[in-house]
């Protein structure tokens, strides 16, 4: 006979997961969220394979897709350990269909979800634009998730905001200068290889594989720094400053015609001085997927045009129909 009921075994089981440590209010979160979005072509969907060691070649991202990881927490004799899920979602169409982010970020999954953005550096000249515009799109709304969550778990969002400074140091230089996201946010420069005269690319996708597993299954976060320009950069938050940055690469006689209100800014004209941004309607690129060019089906697009033909057919004769009841009338 056993010495303990299934339900005293069960109400074990759930104090020994209050015990073993979760976030906010004391539950154990199991399920994380990490939100790819980016430079379009820009490798995203490749991160995500190479994180769940799939082998498969990326396909062309349609508009907003979605897949999932699991991982074990660990493994012994007398118990076994559940896994955690990671949920990874990529926004396709790079600029193009900003109003989808709204999709996987809510209210309910703000405390457990991360953002990466992938930006190519291959196309300078719509590097800044995209991530500019990404990241407006991504904030504003996850400021009206923030307020919404408030409403209902004001002690939540105090721990967010506590979680994300804590990555910077009281006495920072720049603390008072920054705004930061409140949750996690990672900024990947992809086709890095491009410029380099023997590839790395592998040794460097392991590297931010890294840093995913750590968004997507609380791995600890890898203490290497590298801030030698002549190198892939790899900086943790908290850990870099304007001042070891130093000024943008323009003439001091210049910098005061530039009429920055803050580094960022000023940053931001000199680049475009050296890479003058394309045009908003070239980077949004077409509103409709069905007639992007890299999804197209010939047997799919001639059924469409054929509808299509049909469809303005049939607005033409109930026009001239309405018409005709107008004027019998």
């Amino acid at each position: 006979m056993l010495s303990e009921t299934l339900w005293e075994i069960a109400k074990a089981e759930v104090e020994n997961r209050g015990i073993s440590g979760g976030e906010g209010d004391g539950l154990e979160i199991g399920e994380k969220s990490v939100f790819f979005i980016g430079s379009k072509n820009g490798g995203k969907t490749t991160i995500i394979l190479r994180c769940l060691d799939r082998d498969e070649p990326p396909k062309p991202t349609l508009a907003l897709e979605y897949t999932y990881g699991r991982r074990a927490r660990g493994h012994n004799r007398v118990r076994v350990f559940p896994k955690d899920i990671a949920h990874f979602w990529e926004l396709g169409g790079g600029t193009s269909l900003l109003d989808l982010i709204s999709i996987p970020i809510t209210s309910d999954t703000l405390r457990t979800f991360s953002i990466v953005l992938v930006l190519d550096l291959s196309k300078p000249n719509d590097l800044w634009p995209t991530m500019e515009n990404l990241l407006q799109a991504t904030k504003s709304h996850i400021d009206k998730m923030i307020m919404k969550l408030g409403k209902t778990n004001s002690k939540a969002v105090s721990e967010m905001r506590q979680k994300i400074w804590s990555n910077m140091q009281k006495d920072h230089p720049d603390r008072e200068l920054v705004d930061p996201f409140l949750i996690p946010l990672v900024i990947i420069g992809s086709k890095y290889d491009i410029f380099q005269f023997t590839s790395k690319s592998e040794a460097l996708l392991l590297k931010i594989r890294g840093v995913i597993n750590q968004l997507a299954f609380g791995i600890d976060k890898s203490k290497s720094i590298c801030v030698d320009q002549n190198k892939p950069l790899f900086i943790t938050a908290g850990l870099d400053s304007l001042s070891q940055i130093g000024s943008p690469p323009v003439p001091n006689n210049d910098i005061g015609k530039l009429h920055a209100r803050s580094p960022m800014e000023l940053w931001k004209k000199v680049y475009e001085r050296v890479f003058p941004p394309k045009s908003m309607n070239t980077l949004k690129d077409t509103k409709d997927p069905a007639r992007d060019p890299q999804y197209a089906e010939s047997e799919v697009d001639e059924m469409r045009i054929q509808k299509d033909q049909e469809l303005e057919q049939y607005k033409r004769s109930s026009s001239k129909s309405w018409k005709q009841i107008e004027l019998d009338s």
